[in-house]
């Protein structure tokens, strides 16, 4: 317990724990005091003093201790401990960011590890960690679309949104174009500088209320960038599947993305197209997108300090008074 007070200690003048080096000094010359004015009788046998030993032999040396003890705390007393609070002010211009996350049956595939919602929902959530002063929102897309959380700077309720993201919550399918389209509703009355959409999908536009290529017209009216990203390996992944005596097995299914539509959103939109094929890659991507999309934010720093040496101050005195009435009442010394 004394351990973790002192970590969070800090000390305004440390200097003063120079003034420990007096200890040695005092604890010789208390010694030195000691044998000098100490009496010595011969005698022939020490029987009869064997029981003779009172309390206040065996207690002498406390008035010392009492001494030794106030000093070391008069010392730590000087050098002011304190414990310190910080406190931050971030200000600044931040973006207004929409995830876009595809959450259609094929997410279950593991070529991604569990499988590619999974993947997906955590790198999503160290991306939200990421935007400080940021504006973020989450909408969800498959056979239909949703706005899952609107733009919030509340952390906690957008990590929240998306680690609770469950597939087969929606139709299933893959409307790209109305994933995109929702998103850009969701921005387009946004009155910062810098929109951006970052879109995650794993296979082909199937169809929706509005094309992708409308999606992106929209969004190149409204001055929004958006990122796309493209996620599952080349060739075919293992996809669980139920059979048709409900048991899951796994399949192996061809990945199909229409890496030219994705490329041509993000290219006519002012963004970037990248290709996640595994969970590095994917992780990568958003720390790519982190650094792109900077925000402008000034740190204001507060520091308080509250002082803690009066316990100590306190101890010392109580110390020396002690003493004192020991040496002027149990140990005085008569002539």
């Amino acid at each position: 317990m004394l351990y973790n007070w002192f970590q969070n200690i800090t000390f305004a003048h440390p200097w003063f724990f120079a003034l420990l080096a007096v200890l040695p000094a005092m604890i010789w010359w208390y010694l030195k005091k000691a044998g000098k004015y100490q009496a010595t009788v011969l005698l022939s046998t020490t029987d009869s003093f064997k029981q003779g030993s009172s309390w206040k032999n065996l207690f002498r040396h406390s008035l010392f201790i009492c001494r030794c003890l106030a000093v070391v705390c008069l010392i730590i007393a000087l050098a002011r401990p304190q414990t310190r609070f910080d406190e931050e002010l971030k200000t600044g211009q931040g973006i207004d960011i929409i995830l876009c996350m595809d959450v259609s049956g094929s997410m279950f595939a593991q070529d991604l590890l569990p499988n590619r919602l999974e993947s997906a929902k955590q790198v999503a959530a160290d991306f939200v960690d990421s935007r400080v002063t940021d504006r973020v929102g989450v909408v969800i897309f498959s056979g239909e679309s949703f706005t899952l959380v609107p733009l919030t700077t509340d952390k906690e309720v957008l990590k929240n949104a998306i680690y609770n993201i469950q597939l087969g919550a929606l139709e299933d399918g893959t409307a790209i174009g109305d994933g995109l389209g929702i998103s850009v509703a969701r921005l387009k009355d946004s009155k910062t500088k810098s929109k951006v959409i970052i879109l995650l999908t794993d296979g082909e536009d199937q169809g929706g209320r509005i094309s992708p290529l409308e999606g992106k017209d929209l969004a190149r009216t409204y001055g929004i960038r958006v990122y796309t990203i493209g996620v599952g390996t080349d060739g075919y992944a293992p996809v669980p599947i139920p059979d048709e005596t409900g048991r899951v097995v796994t399949r192996q299914q061809k990945v199909n993305i229409d890496e030219k539509l994705l490329r041509l959103i993000a290219e006519q939109t002012g963004g970037l197209y990248f290709r996640a094929r595994d969970n590095e890659s994917l992780k990568g991507i958003y720390r790519e997108i982190d650094q792109l999309e900077k925000s402008k934010i000034e740190v204001t720093t507060f520091r308080r300090y509250t002082e803690r040496f009066h316990p100590f101050a306190i101890a010392a005195a109580a110390l020396l008074l002690l003493e004192m009435a020991l040496r002027f009442t149990l140990f005085r010394k008569f002539p």
